[in-house]
């Protein structure tokens, strides 16, 4: 039986950004606020000094930071026809585990979703009219212009690196001419672009495109951000995706938030211990706290007004299946919510390789990039074209680390001595352009939980079918082909085109960019929460992060997660504790 512990006004499950930012902001509010987190504690200067953040075995190939899947995973199929097997090591994405979640490893590319993001459904609908049979996407039920506010804020947070297109409405040269508007510039400028970026710029300059720097959360100059915290300017290490940050130059929770937070006495943070489910009264309309496990298997009950889910996309999916909480989403009938629209990314490159010209390109940064958006959401027009959505394309030189990096001409063995030699004469000589494509949702990716497998805990594991679709693969070709021409336009030797062609592998490295599970919406029909991303059904339980996206567009996910976040703590703050109930009426 599990030991009831003494309530507390908010219980936090995960602690990754989300968590960090909601428990900054209801301590403010006055409220007492435990996080509770499956993983380990992780700081700078303890986990991630300079003498140990380079270590890619550690890091990355025996993946130290990421989510045990030993002892929980999922299951993996395609199609509903095959049977679902375990991910017994990850490979496309890789879900962070420990304090600050995946925003330790991430690469700090900080996107704003398009206007047109936020409307997909009714947007597309009314410009090239009724969406494809089986296609699943919807609004989110809330605006760009209503989360800027909360996008501004995230990146002085931040101190997000880049160059404002469009403030108050007026275009600025040398930013990104298609983005909403900002109501301020970022408060850094961008990275120093390296060889690689200079010829991105060229080459999409002379086909009429409108270069700009990515946005960056590596800093660019020293800065401090609006709680105190100091961040270092970026060493351009390469050590960036996969990696903690050992000089400050990153933004993650560790060094934006934390060490502010941390010494607030109406916080406390719990370590090591597994939520294995919500807790819920008799009615089931309204959660007690969370019922969770520590190392030694002592089981818990935490009682707390309010139950914020703040672990990654997955495991907060997985959760509500496991509590009870809605009904798991079925594709042969179409009922249920939990679990539908699951999204990912589309991706698509084309590696350059020059004779005489050095890359380096080792000396790099997670976002350290030049990109166009020419042809990203509903930037350009998609009659007869025959799919919607779209992607950035963009040179970014993030790293050349020496057992993941190694580049290699069409044609060229895959082991040997002709094979070392390419790894050779090519490795400070190349570099690339990729295509970060949209993923609109379709009734046949889903999630829902395995009929077979379990975890360390005998609870069902959540099993993912997921492929391409056809608008994924026709959105993705004329991707390739503008990154084909921009490539072969920047003036190497010769080009190889990676193309996304077949069935999705779950083995090799995308991104770790997984969303949808528990969509917002407009009402409870279409919905697992509401615009303030509040449970129609539960209305104490408000879940994060990008589960909440009904598709995923053609950006990194960070920026809107972490405006999505603020836009919900401001709804909690302002509107919740002064009224507890349902914030949108039904």
């Amino acid at each position: 039986m599990a030991r009831k512990l003494p309530p507390v006004d908010v219980v936090l499950v995960g602690f990754g950004w989300t968590g960090a930012i909601l428990a900054q902001e209801l301590t403010d509010e006055g409220l007492e606020v435990l996080a509770i987190e499956r993983g380990a504690w992780r700081d700078t200067p303890t986990d991630f000094p300079p003498t140990l953040a380079p270590d890619e075995l550690r890091w990355y190939w025996r993946k130290e930071m990421f989510a045990n899947n030993s002892r929980n995973t999922l299951t993996f199929r395609n199609n509903r026809g095959q049977v679902a097997l375990p991910m017994r090591r990850w490979g496309s994405f890789l879900p962070g585990e420990g304090v600050g979640g995946a925003g330790v490893h991430w690469n700090g590319q900080t996107w704003r979703f398009l206007p047109s993001d936020f409307v997909a459904a009714s947007h597309s609908t009314e410009r090239y009219g009724p969406l494809p049979a089986g296609m699943t996407v919807q609004d989110y039920g809330v605006t760009y212009d209503e989360l800027e506010p909360h996008f501004d804020r995230f990146e002085k947070l931040c101190g997000i690196g880049g160059k404002a297109g469009n403030v108050n409405g007026r275009i600025q040269q040398g930013g990104n001419p298609f983005e909403g508007r900002r109501s301020a510039e970022y408060p850094n400028p961008p990275m120093h672009m390296t060889f690689s970026q200079h010829q991105f710029e060229r080459a999409t300059r002379e086909l009429g495109l409108s270069p700009f720097p990515g946005p960056s959360a590596n800093m660019s100059q020293p800065y401090t951000n609006p709680l105190g915290c100091q961040l270092a300017p970026c060493s351009y290490c390469g050590f960036c995706e996969k990696y903690g940050c050992g000089n400050y130059s990153k933004a993650s929770p560790q060094t934006t938030i934390l060490p502010v937070l941390m010494t607030k006495p109406n916080f406390k943070l719990k370590t090591h211990n597994e939520v294995l489910r919500v807790k819920l009264d008799k009615s089931g309309r309204r959660a007690t706290g969370v019922i969770h496990v520590d190392t030694q298997g002592n089981e818990y009950e935490q009682p707390a007004d309010l139950v914020i889910l703040c672990a990654y996309q997955l495991w907060n999916t997985h959760l509500m299946m496991l509590s009870g909480i809605g009904e798991i989403y079925n594709p042969a009938t179409g009922g249920g919510l939990i679990g539908k629209n699951y999204c990912y990314q589309v991706m698509s490159s084309a590696e350059v390789f020059y004779d005489d010209k050095y890359t380096n390109g080792f000396a790099g940064a997670g976002a350290l990039g030049m990109c166009v958006d020419d042809f990203n959401g509903d930037n350009f027009d998609h009659a007869g074209l025959d799919f919607i959505g779209g992607g950035y394309i963009a040179n970014w030189t993030t790293n050349a680390r020496p057992i993941e990096t190694h580049r290699t001409p069409e044609g060229t063995p895959n082991w040997g001595s002709v094979w070392k030699k390419a790894v050779k004469d090519n490795f400070l000589k190349s570099t690339s352009v990729g295509a970060h494509g949209a993923s609109m949702a379709y009734a046949t990716n889903y999630l829902d939980l395995d009929p077979t497998y379990t975890d360390a805990y005998g609870r069902p594991l959540m099993r993912m079918t997921y492929d391409f679709t056809p608008n994924d693969l026709k959105m993705s070709a004329f991707l390739t082909e503008r990154v084909k021409e921009i490539a072969e336009r920047m003036g190497g030797r010769e080009i190889k085109l990676n193309t996304r062609d077949g069935p999705y592998d779950s083995m090799p490295y995308q991104t770790t960019h997984n969303t949808g599970g528990t969509i917002m919406g407009s009402n409870p029909s279409n919905s697992v929460v509401n615009r303030y991303l509040q449970s129609w059904d539960v209305p104490n339980l408000f879940v994060m992060g990008a589960g909440v996206f009904p598709q995923n567009a053609g950006y990194n996910p960070t920026g809107t997660v972490a405006a999505l976040t603020y836009w919900a703590a401001d709804a909690i703050r302002t509107q919740y504790l002064r009224s507890p109930g349902p914030l949108v009426q039904t």
